[in-house]
């Protein structure tokens, strides 16, 4: 079985991360595009074990839950679980699993939910446990951001797979023929300087002016302690602070420091041939980023180094979440306590996160593996030896200051409009800053009347 899932995942690894709601990125973190695809998985179960039915659209997360499986079984043998797994693609496992829960037929007992689709299965009354009291154990070490994203009115009904911490990556290489330390690159006025100085040494644009996406003005924001939504999730995307954000990457583009790119974000089958020829200095991106540098990138081993994003001010927090999928708990498990149990245990646990690091390359949850430098400067992982600096290294420097973009009910449309229309005029076409918002803040309204 294990084969099995490796194959699959290896021809999987390199579809693109789920993020469509969070910032208008681009969906799955390994997600499954073809047929569903069901697996009885029994992690050395007895006969007596509890059949639980998992529900995901990726398939790298069915490789995880095998691992965690076995040893789950291994420590309770009297309270052994097979898993029944079904690897779905997205759009259908979301409509399926929607149905199921209102209908209260057919829903699994444990599902992956996508932070873009999430806040669709937290409205009205949720038809997922609450998993409060399995979390609790570890809240004290978990990004407490991540959590929030799953939860409502105090509730929390998903458990989080990754962090995603936003971070920069820079190309070393092409810095230092223009004379650029990466590490002296703290603010977006040194980011413009070290641009100007790239620009003129070598002709290569610093980084992007994202058209597509919506991972920068993420960024930005949340250094500024803001959001797309208000506290209610009523759209405010025309903000003195989105007008801030985007006419500082508007006055970058100006000055050749950044420029559009092919597929307007990084994160690209475009974009990666463009980095990997050294067009483009510098990204911005969750960790997760990582894995296509790695996966599409060789030519850029060894020459890229990992840092906290500029800030607009001295003091302001360095980094938010992007991207992201909990997993639940349905109200109509077979057995929900077990089922709550196994997912804290698989997802939570220290033993979990040290296996999504190693076997998903994700920056874990759980900020307790952080420290484990036996597990995070591991000279034979495959991360650790493509970088010129350990991700653990930035992230332990950041990791107060990871802050949170709400995924609403009006998440989807307010990406769509920016991503499609508001970025593009206004980083292809040149409109206004100001102008381009209102008009998309006029838009949102009136698409979620």
């Amino acid at each position: 079985m294990m084969k099995k899932w490796l194959s699959l995942s290896l021809a999987l690894m390199l579809v693109v991360m789920t993020a469509a709601a969070c910032s208008g990125g681009s969906k799955g973190s390994g997600g499954s595009t073809g047929e569903a695809q069901e697996s009885i998985i029994d992690g050395g179960a007895g006969e007596s074990a509890t059949e639980l039915s998992y529900w995901t659209f990726v398939e790298l997360h069915g490789q995880h839950f095998e691992k965690m499986l076995t040893k789950w079984n291994a420590e309770n043998t009297d309270r052994q679980i097979k898993l029944n797994v079904s690897v779905m693609p997205y759009d259908d496992m979301h409509n399926k699993l929607s149905i199921a829960l209102q209908t209260g037929v057919g829903a699994p007992d444990l599902a992956d939910i996508e932070l873009g689709k999430f806040p669709d299965f937290l409205s009205g009354t949720p038809q997922l446990e609450p998993l409060n009291d399995v979390i609790d154990p570890y809240r004290d070490t978990l990004v407490q951001s991540r959590v929030d994203l799953y939860s409502k009115d105090g509730q929390n009904y998903g458990a989080p797979t990754h962090v995603g911490a936003s971070v920069a990556f820079y190309n070393v290489e092409v810095l230092e023929e223009a004379g650029v330390n990466y590490e002296d690159i703290v603010t977006w006025a040194d980011y413009k300087a070290a641009g100007l100085k790239v620009y003129e040494a070598t002709g290569k644009t610093m980084g992007t002016a994202d058209t597509s996406a919506l991972w920068q003005l993420s960024q930005l924001l949340a250094q500024q302690g803001t959001d797309l939504t208000d506290s209610n999730g009523t759209p405010q995307v025309n903000t003195p602070e989105a007008i801030r954000a985007l006419e500082m990457i508007q006055d970058l583009q100006q000055n050749n420091i950044v420029s559009t790119i092919a597929g307007g974000q990084p994160d690209t089958e475009e974009a990666y041939g463009e980095y990997n020829s050294g067009n483009y200095v510098s990204a911005f991106m969750p960790l997760w980023f990582m894995s296509r540098y790695v996966n599409y990138m060789g030519d850029l081993s060894g020459k890229i180094a990992i840092a906290p994003i500029p800030v607009l001010e001295a003091g302001m927090p360095a980094s938010v979440g992007g991207g992201g999928t909990g997993t639940v708990v349905t109200k109509t498990a077979k057995d929900v306590q077990l089922a709550k149990e196994f997912l804290a245990f698989a997802k939570l646990t220290e033993d979990a996160n040290i296996e999504i690091w190693n076997t998903l390359g994700f920056d874990p949850v759980n900020m307790g593996v952080w420290d484990m430098n036996d597990v995070t400067h591991n000279p034979d992982n495959t991360f650790v030896q493509y970088f010129v600096n350990n991700p653990f290294d930035v992230l332990n420097e950041i990791r107060d200051e990871i802050q949170l973009i709400k995924s609403t009910s009006a998440s989807p449309t307010i990406n769509n409009v920016l991503g499609t229309i508001t970025l593009n005029e206004i980083f292809e076409d040149g409109r206004d800053v100001t102008e381009a918002l209102n008009d998309a803040q006029e838009q949102i309204e009136q698409e979620l009347q």
